[in-house]
């Protein structure tokens, strides 16, 4: 019996240490399960700060992706001759300086009417962005073919007056740009300066032009103002340029050409008969003097296109509307002096006045 009873006290011992065993398990469980639930408060947080990066990259992506819009642009440029291709230099370098990604499309009409139209409806047809349009009729042909595409014209003298928009303050078209309204006054002042001996003028221009005629009736003015006598001569097509110059000989004692395109991409022709004759050409622009011309007093045509990539890359941006953007104009101080040496000697002229 004693025997039994040690048996069942021995027994009675090693469940109660089994049962102390199973209490500690249990404790070191309930630690574990604490132990997990700060690791799902720390993975909550971590994907809340994922989907904080996610959101921020998907505006970021958003973002680059305006960034990487392409634009369309069309170029019609009228005829080539030094004062529209700085222009159109100008634009062009515009562009690359704002970093916008853009395909363009390059244009010339060669002076050709027809041709203007027919690119200018081309142009439509391609769905541009945007056109650009160097020169009045070049101006008048894109704007004949679309009333939606925002369209740019520079190398142009008067916007309203070509009838491209309502009021150049404010164009109400979806047509603007920059004009190369030339000082007009100041270069027949620097006629008279270099020649002081002259007494008639001869205006020469291409009928074709509206802006030609609007500079040509400037001109007149000014030689009135001047006390000046002057007489008009005009072409209607580059064909004509060396006819007419002959004409003008024993009639004038020198030529004014204001910024025409015809008689801009023909001024060799020009001073080809003019200088044979003796007689100095005052021009509108410097791209004209260069090309055997006496001297001007006029605008920067690369200026003048970089001004107008200026507009179209508002325009392109939508930080501007084409309808309530004012056309734009050189300041006073951006017109430069030039003057042909090679010419002032073939003449017998002293630029030394000028100094």
């Amino acid at each position: 019996m004693k025997r039994l009873t040690v048996l069942a006290l021995v027994l009675a011992m090693t469940a109660t240490l089994l049962v102390g065993c199973g209490s500690n398990e249990t404790t070191d469980v309930n630690s574990d399960v604490e132990t997990t639930d700060e690791v799902n408060e720390d993975t909550d947080a971590d994907a809340d700060e994922e989907d904080e990066d996610a959101a921020e990259d998907a505006d970021a992506q958003d973002t680059a992706e305006g960034d990487d819009t392409v634009y369309k642009i069309g170029v019609l440029q009228l005829t080539e001759h030094a004062a529209l291709d700085a222009a159109n230099e100008g634009f062009v370098d515009a562009l690359n300086d704002s970093g916008i990604q853009y395909e363009i499309d390059q244009q010339n009409a060669q002076n050709d009417q027809s041709a203007c139209q027919t690119i200018a409806s081309k142009l439509v047809a391609d769905g541009d962005d945007l056109i650009l349009a160097i020169g009045t009729p070049a101006a008048q042909a894109a704007a004949a073919e679309t009333t939606e595409i925002p369209i740019i014209g520079t190398a142009i003298t008067d916007f309203a007056d070509a009838g491209l928009v309502n009021d150049n303050a404010a164009p109400g078209t979806n047509v603007t740009g920059t004009s190369d309204l030339t000082p007009v006054k100041e270069q027949i002042e620097l006629l008279q300066k270099l020649l002081p001996e002259a007494k008639t003028v001869g205006i020469l221009y291409c009928s074709a032009e509206s802006n030609s005629e609007f500079q040509a009736e400037l001109a007149k003015t000014a030689c009135e103002d001047a006390g000046l006598a002057y007489e008009v001569f005009t072409v209607a097509s580059s064909n004509e340029i060396q006819t007419v110059v002959e004409s003008m000989v024993g009639k004038v004692d020198a030529i004014y050409a204001p910024t025409d395109n015809t008689i801009a991409a023909g001024m060799a022709t020009v001073a080809m008969v003019a200088n044979d004759n003796n007689l100095p050409t005052i021009c509108g622009e410097s791209g004209m003097v260069e090309a055997g011309g006496l001297a001007t007093y006029g605008i920067d045509y690369y200026q003048l296109g970089y001004l107008a990539g200026q507009q179209a890359i508002a325009i392109l941006k939508g930080e501007a509307q084409v309808s309530e953007t004012p056309i734009g104009y050189l300041a006073a101080e951006q017109c430069e002096l030039s003057a042909n040496e090679e010419t002032a000697a073939t003449l017998n002229i002293d630029l030394s006045v000028l100094d």
